[in-house]
């Protein structure tokens, strides 16, 4: 299947079908200095077979997890494209998950103010989440994405079949954002993850998903009104991932404990099941002054109010604005007991 993010001048396809990473060079433009960025917990297969394609590849793996999203890692891609000599002519390809892509995408858009940037996902959260939308990103001082561009890939080539390496953990924590997704917008796609098996409907779950994103995209490309949807679980779970020594926890599994407390009570029994069904977490205790002073840095903060999303009923959102001291006595009733 593909499917078309369409954004005039910035528009581009997104392919879904299994096998498509072999196929990358018959797809992507290759013919050119092409770095292609991964890290070490991605099979090394992923990104050398994008490597056979490209007629100059450059190959660099970053450490695996948060830390690699940086200034110091943005330095070191950047060193190198200007080292071997990248022009505004050639690209950059990542092959991994959402910090591969996060921070690829981010070197693409700053490089000589923007060149050619191809996504290849290879977890369930980037693939059904980041890889598409053009948020690039890097962290600092802890707090998430909060340096970063707005630079659409130029196309985006998601294969189910590299799922097979992923632990029953990542596939959980990709979950998570499909979840998410389901719970504001998609009543059906929600009762296929309620019902029925998870990874035997997982094409159909990656597209529905993407579906779901694409058309938020088309119609907020840069986040001024409709595309605050996608921060569903997001500003409660940004705030807890950016609490020090929580880094134990995944990015979905945060979003998880996130969406929970922005629900209404029907709601949030039928998210409780879901959440449970496929192994994600659904009740920790946390400082609620921890996360508190976390989120108050977080983009969606407004003057003295947040902008937050809540879910009456599943496949529906309202769009809320909620007040520092209403959200503070909300984090203390969900994380403190």
């Amino acid at each position: 299947m593909t499917l078309t993010m369409n954004l005039g001048q910035n528009s581009y396809d997104i392919v879904v079908r299994r096998g498509v990473l072999r196929e990358a060079a018959g797809h992507l433009n290759l013919d050119r200095k092409v770095l292609v960025v991964t890290d070490d917990g991605v099979p090394a297969a992923y990104a050398d077979t994008v490597c056979e394609g490209c007629r100059h590849p450059v190959k660099i793996s970053v450490p695996q997890g948060e830390e690699s999203k940086s200034f110091t890692m943005l330095e070191k891609l950047c060193h190198v494209m200007l080292e071997k000599g990248f022009t505004r002519t050639d690209a950059v390809a990542a092959v991994g998950g959402g910090v591969v892509g996060d921070l690829a995408g981010f070197a693409a858009a700053v490089y000589m103010r923007g060149i050619d940037f191809y996504n290849l996902p290879t977890t369930l959260l980037s693939q059904v989440d980041s890889s598409i939308g053009g948020k690039t990103a890097i962290n600092l001082e802890g707090v998430k994405n909060i340096i970063g561009a707005f630079h659409q890939p130029k196309k985006v080539l998601i294969d189910p079949d590299v799922l097979a390496t992923l632990s029953p953990r990542q596939f959980a924590n990709g979950l998570a954002e499909s979840i998410k997704m389901a719970a504001t917008c998609d009543a059906d796609l929600f009762t296929i993850i309620e019902n029925e098996d998870p990874e035997e409907n997982i094409s159909a779950i990656i597209e529905r998903s993407l579906a779901i994103k694409k058309s938020v995209v088309e119609h907020d490309e840069k986040e001024t009104g409709l595309r605050r949807i996608l921060n569903f679980g997001h500003t409660i779970g940004h705030g807890i991932e950016s609490c020090e020594g929580l880094h134990g926890l995944y990015h979905g599994e945060c979003v998880a404990l996130g969406m929970l407390p922005m629900c209404a009570p029907a709601a949030r029994d039928r998210l409780l099941h879901v959440l449970r069904k496929v192994g994600l977490p659904t009740e920790m205790r946390f400082d609620p002054e921890r996360i508190f002073e976390a989120v108050t840095h977080d983009k969606k903060l407004d003057g003295n109010e947040l902008n937050l999303i809540f879910v009456p009923e599943i496949g529906s959102f309202e769009m809320r604005r909620m007040s520092l001291s209403d959200f503070r006595r909300l984090l203390k009733e969900a994380f403190a007991s």
